[in-house]
């Protein structure tokens, strides 16, 4: 009899426990999460916390939550065994009355992109477990993962292009701030070029003689397409190539900035789910590298226009050093880039190495 009695009291208890949870149990619980950065670079290693609270006085026997995760995250905790293929993320736990339980998983970001995490699915019950419900959760996280930068991203362009003020034989007006020598006082010269040190020297009047010089402007294009005869998105296998087109423009255009070099570029693919081609024209300044990495960060690999029609849209451009990484080669991009140099601007190509196709590499 006194076992019967516990066991009814048990389970008189546990129904009670059951009606309060799906009644109140959900008032008190909180649920957010962050990163430990908002920016960072392919490869880098951050950290995402969890917090869940509960500022109820009932005790939550089990808490599910399920989320989705991007498939380029790689989790180097324990956790990392809950993760299903399809790209979710379940953890397990249990929650005192007016407790709150931290989570920290560490994360290496294995590709560039920009990355949301919205919300989760909370799934919970009574001890039993014959009492269920779930509710979705807003539990916003947001980072951007620039694109890594190649220790060879130059191998064959000529460095004079991109490093600073660049000397030229001829120009229509000389550079003020470049001098490149002294010479005798002429009729015409104006003062403010009067070498006065010199002139005490010699007693004859000296002014200073100035070099002409171009200012480079970098703009980096980059083709979304594999192939000319493309017509459709690219499989998931197939962006290897493109990724390492961005990683190259991303590479390019720091070292030209650190150059004190302006930078700038441009894709057939749109920011985000945008509906425009990326544009970012030549400019230098504070913050410009974090402007330009954040803005490749969220390309997404998907063609708008075709490359030949989109080398038409460039036409505005003049008087840029202007460099295009493509998969590929053709007559339709030449003759645009011909275009290109009739509107005063230098243009190279530099076609990158395609990775054979997974049809290729299994046969």
């Amino acid at each position: 009899m006194d076992v019967l009695l516990i066991l009814l009291i048990f389970l008189g208890l546990s129904l009670i426990q059951g009606l309060l949870i799906m009644r109140f149990g959900m008032r008190g619980f909180s649920y957010r999460r962050s990163f430990s950065q908002k920016y960072a670079t392919a490869g880098d290693t951050v950290e995402l916390t969890e917090v869940i609270g509960n500022k109820s006085p009932l005790f939550l026997p089990w808490v599910r939550l399920e989320m989705r995760m991007p498939r380029q995250f790689e989790f180097q905790t324990r956790e990392e065994l809950l993760i299903r293929s399809q790209g979710y993320h379940k953890s397990v736990f249990t929650l005192l009355p007016f407790s709150q339980v931290t989570r920290r998983h560490r994360v290496k970001l294995c590709q560039r992109g920009h990355y949301v995490l919205s919300h989760a699915v909370m799934t919970y019950g009574d001890l039993l477990c014959t009492r269920s419900d779930f509710r979705d959760v807003d539990a916003p996280a947001e980072i951007f993962v620039y694109p890594a930068r190649t220790a060879d991203a130059l191998p064959s362009l000529p460095s004079s292009r991109f490093q600073g003020d660049v000397s030229v034989q001829r120009w229509i007006l000389s550079d003020p701030f470049w001098i490149n020598g002294i010479r005798s006082y002429r009729a015409g010269d104006p003062l403010r070029d009067i070498h006065w040190a010199a002139t005490a020297r010699t007693g004859q009047l000296q002014v200073k003689t100035h070099d002409f010089t171009a200012d480079p402007r970098l703009m980096v294009l980059i083709n979304a397409q594999r192939s000319e005869d493309q017509w459709g998105e690219l499989l998931e296998h197939e962006q290897s190539g493109i990724e390492r087109a961005i990683s190259l423009a991303a590479t390019l255009c720091t070292r030209a900035l650190s150059g004190g070099v302006e930078a700038g570029f441009a894709a057939n693919m749109p920011l985000d789910d945008g509906s425009e081609c990326a544009f970012f024209p030549p400019a230098r300044g504070a913050g410009r590298d974090e402007a330009l990495l954040c803005a490749m960060a969220c390309l997404q690999i998907k063609r708008l226009r075709s490359f030949p029609a989109f080398l038409e849209d460039m036409c505005v451009l003049r008087g840029m050093d202007i460099l295009i990484l493509s998969s590929y080669d053709s007559e339709q991009i030449r003759a645009r880039m011909q275009r290109l140099r009739q509107l005063g601007n230098s243009v190279a190509l530099l076609v990158l190495p395609q990775e054979p196709s997974r049809e290729a590499a299994h046969a």
